[in-house]
């Protein structure tokens, strides 16, 4: 009740006033009072309506422990008030707690909480007030919040925001500002949502079983029993069954239904491709399973592209994608596209993303990720649209 008394006798004004003082010690003394008062819930509207959070926020940069600390508890004690939220975020608070280099672990602590607590926040009527700002406020209050809102909205509200509300244009136009923070900001977003969208198109994520069908089995790889087919690869004969080769991809029932040379032949030859990588491809069709090395995952997936054996594909993707770097990352997007390999594209993307500060530097960065946008988009609109809650167009209802 003390705390009441203080702040109706209008103390909280000259403490803010403080808070930007040229002596230390005063900045000190008022950031340790506002982070006494901001834990009360009548003092904390008090602190926001008179202009305290842009200078609590910039008592993080202080390179003294004690002030950054103070500044930080009374920002959390601020975020728990909801009527305020949307300020935090409107001035960039959450931008400023995230980039934060804070000294003491406490600090690191309360930062977490806060961020947390605003997380716990986003929704009901906090969203829709966020969600106007993203449409009708000026570029810089827009891209704030959408910055904000990859990192805290729930998965269940992210189609509304990013879709629904273009969202997603504002992060993406990020990427290609003239300023390397706003990329910065752009990409540490655009990842941490691509990430969610990963885990919920686990299909595009990580190899999934092959298809479920029946295979001949182990015994019958390059066997001459019952053999009604030949391949000549690299001069040497595989034995082969037309009827494991025609269940196992729409290249192979092309080559044998279709009206190509092929058909009737007891003899296929099969160029451009090495003995080894055949044996692989065959093994697969044959067993539904190969073991797929990093030496041969290239190649393998070159053949699996050209006879349509997607559970093939992607078996080697997911070897490939283990190896992705700085330095092949550009050349494994390339050859993502070339073949189609969508699984492998996502894991440059996010690679790209996460390393985005490192690949800027690189020669070539900036056609590299003009060329990512797009996919980004179409991967991110795809599964943030699949995620769509029940809710979401009564919201939209309630938006427009």
């Amino acid at each position: 009740m003390q705390k009441v008394h203080i702040v109706q006798r209008g103390a909280v004004c000259p403490l803010i006033e403080m808070l930007q003082s040229a002596d230390v010690q005063l900045r000190e003394m008022s950031a340790f009072a506002l982070g006494r008062l901001a834990q009360d819930t009548h003092n904390q509207a008090g602190i926001a309506y008179n202009g305290g959070l842009v200078p609590l926020l910039k008592l993080l940069d202080s390179e003294n422990g004690s002030l950054q600390h103070n500044a930080a508890f009374a920002l959390y004690g601020v975020a728990d008030n909801e009527d305020y939220v949307s300020d935090f975020i409107k001035v960039g608070g959450v931008q400023k707690l995230q980039d934060g280099e804070f000294i003491v672990q406490a600090t690191k602590d309360c930062v977490a909480k806060t961020l947390k607590r605003l997380e716990e926040k986003i929704n009901g009527r906090v969203l829709k007030h966020l969600l106007y700002l993203m449409r009708v406020g000026e570029k810089s209050v827009q891209r704030r919040v959408a910055l904000a809102l990859a990192h805290l909205c729930a998965p269940e509200d992210q189609s509304s925001v990013f879709i629904d509300n273009n969202g997603l244009d504002l992060l993406l136009d990020l990427l290609i500002s003239m300023s390397s923070k706003h990329q910065q900001d752009g990409s540490a977003a655009l990842y941490k949502l691509a990430n969610k969208a990963a885990a919920l198109s686990p299909m595009d994520a990580a190899p999934p079983s092959p298809t479920p069908q029946v295979y001949l089995g182990e015994q019958y790889v390059n066997s001459s029993t019952l053999s009604d087919v030949t391949f000549l690869v690299e001069g040497k004969r595989f034995y082969a069954h037309r009827i494991a080769l025609l269940a196992s991809s729409d290249a192979f029932r092309a080559m044998f239904d279709g009206g190509y040379r092929e058909k009737d032949a007891r003899d296929i030859e099969i160029p451009n491709i090495r003995w080894d990588v055949f044996e692989l491809m065959m093994r697969f069709i044959y067993t539904g399973s190969v073991q797929v090395t990093s030496e041969i995952a290239q190649d393998l997936l070159r053949a699996g592209d050209q006879y349509l054996l997607e559970g093939l594909k992607r078996l080697c993707e997911y070897t490939i994608a283990k190896d992705v770097n700085l330095d092949n990352v550009s050349d494994m997007y390339d050859l993502s596209e070339a073949f189609h390999a969508v699984s492998l594209r996502h894991t440059c993307i996010l690679y790209i993303l996460e390393h985005f500060n490192k690949i800027c530097t690189r020669a070539g960065s900036a056609q590299l990720i003009q060329r990512v946008i797009p996919e980004l988009r179409n991967f991110l609109t795809k599964a943030l649209s699949s995620s769509r809650s029940p809710s979401t167009t009564d919201d939209r209802n309630l938006q427009t």
